[in-house]
């Protein structure tokens, strides 16, 4: 059997731990065996797990060794240091070949046991910029669910582990054995779009008491009908030039990009809260025809219009009115996750 080794540290988060243990258990061979031994492991045997529980394990750090795969979840935020007995265990069990893959902030610890330095690695997407600027020497990309590097995969959010953990049975044992892990586990064996469809997008910059808020509130205002690079500076009173530079010092963007930004913004508050076409949502966010919304839409958000809606249409509530400015709730969603998930 394939033995797959979780390694439960302090301040673990419950679902990233039991996610891959269960779609690990669930899955079976055609013939009812079962190809994976799962096996629960932590440094000392009892473990203080986020939510104010303790869990009690029987084995310690040299399941790592005996491990063909290992599982690093995530932890909560003020979680203790690792200790160089975890960090080394890990080091050991990757010089040994062993898979080695991670939970959401999981990927915090691999980097830093150095796993993976000059790879690249994903984690939640609220935690990117800050594991960006820890470990600049991993190319991390925030938008994908999980990224396979061959001996060592990371993966998004909790629910991303079983998008790669599935990928690791279909490598091991076949699509049709990850197929029915999947339907055990019911979720699809491939999502559709990647983490990107999920980041609560800021609204475009408006920096208040500006020379350039009036402009700033008009263009939203007027997002459905044509707004050019002439057309803003004209309404500004500014050469191009000088209004390009001016616009980049106040909100750190070309004009062209913040547009670009509102507009998609507005298609997803529509799509979210309208029963409008999406053809009609093109024309509304001001995109030039539904061709160019769909592929500027996927480009930006990870998947299409219509799977958006259909992840999200009722489920996140509204953002402000219609298309415009949010009255704060984006803002204060954002800020209520912590900076560390699991």
């Amino acid at each position: 059997m394939h033995s797959v080794a979780i390694l439960a540290l302090d301040g673990v988060v419950p679902f990233d731990m039991a996610a891959p243990m269960q779609v690990f258990d669930f899955t079976r061979l055609p013939d009812g065996r079962r190809p994976y031994r799962v096996r629960l492991c932590a440094e000392r045997p009892e473990v203080a797990a986020d939510g104010g529980f303790v869990l009690r394990v029987d084995r310690g750090l040299d399941a790592l060794a005996d491990a063909d795969t290992v599982v690093v979840p995530g932890r909560a935020p003020g979680a203790p240091p690792l200790s160089p007995a975890v960090l080394a265990a890990l080091r050991e069990a990757a010089r040994a070949g062993t898979r080695i893959a991670s939970v959401c902030v999981g990927a915090f610890v691999l980097a830093e046991a150095g796993l993976l330095d000059g790879l690249r690695a994903t984690t939640h997407w609220v935690a990117a910029e800050e594991f960006a600027r820890a470990f600049p020497l991993v190319e991390v990309e925030p938008d994908v669910l999980y990224v396979d590097n061959g001996q060592i995969l990371t993966s998004a959010g909790a629910a991303a582990a079983l998008d790669m953990c599935l990928h690791m049975i279909r490598r091991d044992l076949g699509s049709a054995v990850a197929a029915n892990a999947a339907r055990m586990s019911v979720m699809p064996l491939e999502r559709e779009g990647g983490q990107a469809q999920f980041i609560v997008h800021e609204h475009p910059p408006v920096p208040r008491g500006s020379d350039l808020e009036p402009l700033l509130e008009w263009i939203e205002d007027n997002l459905a009908h044509e707004v050019t690079l002439a057309g803003m500076a004209a309404r500004a009173g500014m050469s191009e030039r000088t209004f390009s530079r001016r616009f980049r010092e106040q909100t750190g963007t070309t004009p062209l990009q913040w547009l670009l930004r509102a507009r998609v913004r507005r298609a997803q508050y529509l799509l979210e809260n309208s029963d409008h076409t999406v053809d009609r949502i093109a024309q509304q966010a001001g995109f030039g025809s539904p061709t160019a919304f769909r592929e500027r839409f996927r480009k930006v958000v990870g998947t299409t219009p219509y799977a958006y809606r259909t992840s999200f249409k009722g489920g996140r509530g509204g953002t402000g009115r219609a298309g415009g400015r949010s009255s704060g709730s984006d803002g204060q969603r954002q800020a209520a996750l912590p900076v560390a998930l699991g």
